[in-house]
């Protein structure tokens, strides 16, 4: 999901929350957007969670990156919290789908 939230919150323009199944999932899906940001020659200003990964905040500045682990999505219902921010359509590019 990506939520456009630069009018509601000035330090960020927009929120990308996606959910991974185990820890070690949410890990890798941390790793797998890092590795496909750096390639486009962005770094992370500050990541938090990675060790528990109930929720990992990957942070680029203008872009917000919050993976959960299903329980922790559903408890802190960030889509809820935000629910006034419109939602950005998006469709993987044909080579992200193998």
């Amino acid at each position: 999901m990506l939520l456009e939230v630069g009018d509601l919150f000035v330090i960020t323009e927009v929120f990308v929350i996606a959910s991974g199944t185990s820890r070690p999932h949410v890990q890798s899906l941390a790793d797998r957007v890092e590795e496909l940001l750096k390639e486009a020659g962005r770094a992370p200003l500050r990541d938090e969670g990675r060790n528990e990964a109930e929720w990992v905040l990957l942070d680029y500045g203008d872009v917000m990156v919050h993976l959960f682990q299903q329980p922790a999505r559903d408890y802190y219902e960030l889509e809820r919290l935000w629910r006034d921010a419109p939602l950005i359509e998006w469709a993987p590019a044909a080579s992200d789908l193998g």
